[in-house]
């Protein structure tokens, strides 16, 4: 409740980032319904605001401590973070330690859509839409050009892209920040083609060695040019943070035939994680990678020692592929299974046919059984999807 009066105080932060010292004085008043405090104990932290005259050409100084400013931002939407990080050199320095943790910003984001315009806002330019502000923004990404980008991912306010020779990167579309990923032939699957002046001109992609299709499919690569390779490999990539180090990792489900690997902050490369395939979706909770596949059963990567292990949580609940599958960590501590029954229908004239989502089905996972319970509410809650 007292999240809700404060984030409900700092919402006309866009109204007031032009004008610091009413800002301030929100933050103050905020503070004070968020903690109960009362005006002579917040004027110990405030002191006496100076004559208005004397702050003419002078930039206000916060007087809270750099980590309660720090707890405070957490709670804002992405837009009132970045003018409450222009205030002033103080609040600046909070606004940047704190987009560079994605574990401090708690607070959960309402969606933002990202999208290109025309060509003539340029290669780099995006669009940034707020759904809380109605309003859109255009945005400089750096090189490649994010319009030849291929979107694999997003978490956490990060894009996980693919460039035109088929490499990944990080990019966070706020900040303009970009992290370069292990390279593509670091992936078990993926092998290098040379020219005969030594470049890398081409990329082999082998079948599989370790699922239940490798003897039928046989062990030969495909190959593609340097732009072709993402088409064919990726198919999801997530950003998890890491609690247990305080950084990040990535996972990829990639081809053939749905398998995954996973890089830590820093990694040199892909770490694969046989022998499971046709993997759906995954998320990660307290050094655990738990991911279903697409006939329900699920399993449990510890990626917290040196060593992967892996531990099948729930067997195959059925023999065929039908639905969409996903798995879900409830706000209430449950793991859930959702899934999505989407037949084709027929588009209109001269369109491609297109899938509606026709059932919808919610199950806890019992761990303890090993089997899915079917529920019938979420306890307040939604669940969407792209």
């Amino acid at each position: 409740m007292e999240a809700c009066i404060l984030i409900r105080s700092l919402r006309s932060l866009r109204h007031l980032a032009r004008h610091p010292t009413s800002l301030c004085s929100l933050i103050f008043r905020a503070l004070a319904d968020l903690m109960g405090l009362s005006p002579s104990v917040l004027s110990k932290f405030r002191g006496d605001a100076p004559p208005m005259e004397n702050m003419v050409g002078k930039s206000p100084e916060p007087e809270l401590p750099p980590d309660m400013l720090s707890s405070i931002f957490a709670l804002l939407e992405v837009p009132d973070l970045v003018r409450a990080g222009s205030v002033c050199s103080s609040w600046r320095s909070v606004y940047t330690g704190l987009r560079r943790q994605l574990l401090k910003h708690k607070q959960r984001q309402t969606p933002c859509l990202l999208y290109h315009t025309s060509e003539s806002t340029g290669e780099n330019a995006a669009c940034l839409y707020s759904l809380v502000e109605k309003r859109a923004y255009k945005l400089t990404l750096p090189d490649p050009p994010i319009r030849s980008r291929y979107l694999i991912g997003s978490s956490h306010g990060w894009l996980i892209t693919s460039d035109e020779r088929s490499e990944l990167h990080l990019v966070n579309p706020i900040t303009g920040e970009q992290i370069g990923l292990p390279s593509v032939i670091t992936l078990e699957q993926v092998k290098p083609v040379f020219d005969d002046e030594g470049a890398i001109h081409k990329y082999e992609l082998w079948k599989p060695r370790y699922t239940a299709l490798a003897e039928f499919l046989g062990h030969e690569p495909s190959i593609y040019a340097l732009d072709e390779l993402r088409d064919h490999l990726y198919f999801k990539a997530y950003l998890f943070p890491d609690s247990q180090t305080g950084s990040y990792i990535v996972v990829l489900i990639h081809n053939p035939e749905y398998q995954i690997s996973f890089a830590r902050a820093g990694d040199c490369g892909w770490t694969f994680l046989p022998p499971g395939w046709n993997y759906q979706e995954c998320i990660y909770k307290d050094g655990l990678l738990y991911a279903v596949t697409g006939t329900g059963a699920v399993d449990a990567f510890d990626l917290s020692g040196s060593t992967v292990t892996r531990t099948t949580v729930l067997g195959d609940m059925k023999h065929y592929i039908c639905e969409h599958i996903y798995i879900v960590q409830a706000p209430w501590g449950d793991m859930l299974q959702v899934w999505r029954e989407q037949p084709t229908v027929d588009g209109d004239a001269g369109s491609e046919n297109i899938e509606e989502t026709s059932k919808i089905f919610v199950y806890k996972i019992d761990m303890a059984a090993k089997k899915l319970v079917e529920i019938n509410g979420l306890h307040g809650h939604v669940v969407s999807w792209a």
